[in-house]
């Protein structure tokens, strides 16, 4: 075992032996699960719509360049600035330098994954800026200074008492885990950072290609304060997160809130279309738009492809036996779950990331639940393909599959080897016929769950016998 498999390791053994995980995880993932199921029902024919949310998407991603173009356009003629940035750093030195311009001490953010993706919120603290989350999830986990554990619910690995003892400590008085008092805690915070911050930031859930505008969805009102009372506001989007038109948006933004929450629209869907224009009685003075490319452009006309379709709706992750009992932070990612699992390492390289795509039991409940029909589980047996082509396994797996290919192509060694195996596992088995602790290699499977106890009578010498019988 490597130093990331170890690592990974220790993150799932410490989740699974987390109580209060176990407590928080299923009772919001089955939530969630009901309510896409029953919004799938509703609709009737499901699958259609998935396959035109898929074509749309598949349509965007592979005349992306000419989008973007016309996107950049639409925003810089409704008065927008626009960012293009290949790196990372690129994306984050571009917002420094308004924040710097504008002379901004505070910063309100509303919910985006691609800004925890280049840890802005790390960099802007740095400069002095502070930095507050509006999104209930997000600010709780930021008060716990962890990662988000969900795409759709940042903390829904954390229970009401766990909530309650955050925001007691932030509020120098004892708070009670009761939801109101809670949530007006929060409301009263958030208020007070909406009125004072100088820049909003937000992320970008799909831009409209033919009318410049940036749609945000949300359910509790904190998007829109975001982006219109601060002077300033940015967003920023990964570069492929866009539609073409409206029309295709209303595809999209069906699927979305059905599959991430059961919800047939979230409770706000906002447009919004570059900075305040005269006779506006609200909005920014200025709007940035910053398109993060982070090497997505480097997943264009790969085997990878279609994992840019993904339209961050969770679902994967709420079906996903794996993800329902070591929750996100085991994969130590800002992606979690199945498309993570996928996503992270190419965004990260195997170096980082090549623990991944091994973190699933490849039962295709990902690819059966995604809105756009991404083939995630075959995506990750692809990735464990291209592991082994580029010599990631370890020296002994390679031995023990060399091993095993000669066996397979030898019926007499096999036939040997399988009544050796019989012999030489006998005495680590149970008196039900079953392995609980196997020797050597085998033990990647007996620590986790019991290995059958090879049958007295294999199914060659099963045949043979009665071939025998017969003709007699």
């Amino acid at each position: 075992m490597n130093e990331l498999e170890a690592a990974f390791f220790g993150r799932v053994e410490k989740a699974l032996n987390d109580p209060q995980l176990k407590i928080a995880l299923p009772l919001t993932q089955e939530r969630l699960r009901a309510g896409r199921t029953a919004a799938a029902q509703e609709l009737g024919n499901i699958e259609e719509w998935r396959t035109l949310a898929s074509d749309i998407r598949m349509h965007t991603i592979e005349n992306l360049d000419s989008y973007l173009e016309q996107l950049a356009g639409n925003v810089l003629k409704n008065g927008g600035h626009v960012c293009f940035a290949e790196k990372a750093e690129d994306a984050i030195s571009y917002v420094q330098e308004v924040v710097r311009a504008k002379g901004a001490k505070s910063i309100i953010k509303s919910k985006s994954m691609v800004t925890e993706e280049i840890h802005l919120n790390h960099h802007l603290e740095q400069m002095g800026v502070k930095v507050l989350e509006s999104d209930l999830g997000e600010y709780i986990i930021q008060l716990a200074k962890e990662k988000p554990s969900h795409l759709v619910g940042p903390a829904i690995h954390k229970t009401r008492e766990q909530v309650a003892e955050l925001f007691s400590k932030e509020a120098g008085r004892p708070l009670s885990s009761d939801t109101d008092e809670l949530l007006q805690f929060a409301r009263e915070k958030l208020r007070n950072e909406f009125l004072q911050a100088d820049i909003g930031i937000s992320g970008c859930n799909f831009a409209v290609a033919e009318s410049g505008s940036v749609v945000l969805f949300s359910n509790e009102g904190n998007a829109r304060l975001t982006t219109t009372l601060p002077k300033v506001h940015i967003a920023v989007m990964g570069m492929e997160r866009l539609v073409p038109t409206w029309r295709e948006l209303d595809i999209v933004a069906s699927m979305l809130p059905r599959s991430a929450t059961g919800q047939k629209i979230t409770v706000y869907m906002t447009a919004i279309n570059g900075p305040r224009k005269p006779g506006d009685l609200d909005g920014p003075e200025e709007f940035h738009l910053v398109i993060l490319d982070n090497g997505r452009s480097d997943i264009l006309g790969t085997a990878y492809q279609e994992v840019l379709k993904c339209i961050r709706c969770g679902a994967c992750l709420n079906f996903c036996p794996v993800y329902r009992h070591i929750g996100g932070h085991a994969y130590d990612s800002v992606y979690s779950g199945p498309i993570g699992a996928v996503l992270s390492p190419l965004l990260e390289g195997y170096e980082q990331r090549g623990e991944l795509p091994y973190a699933s039991s490849l039962c295709a409940a990902c690819t059966e639940v995604c809105p756009v029909k991404i083939p995630l589980h075959e995506l990750l047996i692809q990735h464990r393909q291209d592991e082994v082509e580029q010599g990631r396994t370890s020296f002994a797996e390679k031995m023990a599959f060399k091993g095993f290919a000669f066996l397979t192509s030898h019926p007499a060694v096999y036939e040997q080897a399988i009544k050796a195996a019989r012999l030489g596992l006998g005495p680590f088995s149970d008196q039900d016929g079953y392995i609980g602790k196997a020797p050597g290699m085998l033990q990647g499977w007996t620590n986790v769950r019991d290995l059958p106890k090879p049958a007295a009578q294999t199914f060659r010498e099963w045949w043979r016998k009665e071939k025998e019988g017969k003709r007699q």
